[in-house]
C-alpha cells in the first residue's frame, strides 16, 4: 500500500484536486494538521480512520504511516496549501524510505496563490515584478539559511509571499521598508478561502497595526509588493505595463 502526500489547498473544501478528493475517499486511514484544514475538506473521507497531528511529533506521525502500510492499509497524508512548501516532505519521506514504505505527492492550492486569488491581484505584472519570492520569518522555528534574509529578498523588490510570520509582521516590515517604501502596498490574507476569512490590506507603514488590532495569530499570509496595488493600467502615476506575449505588437511568426 502507498502513503500518499496530498496538497489540502487553502482550507475550502471545494478547492482541492479531483485526484486529493478520490484518494481522500479511498482512504484507510488520513492525517491531517488540524490547526490549518477546515473540517469541511475531511468530509471527503469515507470511514477512514482521521488522526490530527497538531499534538503529534514528526516520529509519531511516520510510525503511524509505517502501521498502516504493514497492515495493508492505504494512508493520505494532508498538508495545508500545497506539499511542496513548508511540509515536512523531506523529513518524512527520507523516514519512509528507510521503512521502506511507497509514497506518491499529489499538488494542492498553495496559501499565497489562494490569498492572490481573494484580492484579485497578478502577483506578477509586466514592468513591475516579474518574480515572487516565497519565505518565511524566523521564530521559534528552523534557523533561516544563510543569505536568505527578508532584507536580501527585498532588496530585489519582487513580489513577496511572507509565511509562518504573522507574529512577527512588525519585524518583517521593519525589514523590508528600506526597500519597497513605507507606501508600498501590503495584504494580508487570514485563512483564505474558509469561513473565517480576513483580509487587510494596508502599507508597510501601517499594516502591523492593522494586524494587531484584528488579532491574527496563524494562518495567514503576508504579500508585499508595488505588484498588489490597485492601479489599473491607464491610471495615473501607474507604472505597470501589459505583457509582450498578448500584445497586438508581437511578431508572431517566432515562437515564445
Amino acid at each position: 500500500m502507498t502513503v500518499h502526500f496530498v496538497g489540502a489547498g487553502p482550507g475550502a473544501a471545494d478547492l482541492i484536486t479531483v485526484r486529493a478528493m478520490t484518494l481522500l475517499g479511498q482512504a484507510d486511514v488520513v492525517l491531517y494538521p488540524g490547526t490549518y484544514i477546515d473540517q469541511a475538506v475531511l468530509a471527503h473521507c469515507d470511514g477512514a480512520r482521521v488522526v490530527d497531528t497538531q499534538d503529534l511529533d514528526l516520529e509519531q506521525m511516520v510510525q503511524i504511516m509505517v502501521e498502516a502500510h504493514a497492515a495493508d492499509l492505504d494512508v493520505v497524508r494532508l498538508t495545508s496549501g500545497d506539499p511542496s512548501v513548508y511540509s515536512a516532505l523531506a523529513e518524512q519521506t527520507r523516514r519512509l524510505d528507510e521503512a521502506g514504505v511507497p509514497w506518491d505527492v499529489t499538488p494542492g492550492v498553495a496559501a499565497y496563490a489562494a490569498a492572490a486569488a481573494v484580492v484579485g491581484r497578478e502577483l506578477t505584472v509586466p514592468l513591475v515584478a516579474q518574480s515572487v519570492v516565497i519565505t518565511r520569518a524566523q521564530a521559534r522555528s528552523t534557523q533561516m539559511p544563510a543569505g536568505e534574509s527578508l532584507a536580501a529578498f527585498a532588496a530585489t523588490r519582487a513580489t513577496l509571499a511572507v509565511h509562518l510570520a504573522i507574529t512577527r509582521v512588525r519585524d518583517v516590515m521593519d525589514e523590508v521598508v528600506e526597500h519597497y517604501g513605507p507606501a508600498c502596498p501590503v495584504v494580508v490574507v487570514y485563512r483564505a478561502s474558509q469561513p473565517e476569512q480576513i483580509v487587510l490590506r494596508g502599507t508597510v507603514a501601517d499594516i502591523a497595526d492593522r494586524v494587531e488590532t484584528a488579532g491574527l495569530r496563524q494562518a495567514a499570509v503576508i504579500l508585499v509588493g508595488e505588484a498588489l496595488r490597485r492601479d489599473d493600467v491607464g491610471t495615473p502615476g501607474f507604472s505597470g505595463g501589459e505583457s509582450y506575449l498578448y500584445s497586438s505588437t508581437r511578431d508572431r511568426s517566432t515562437k515564445r
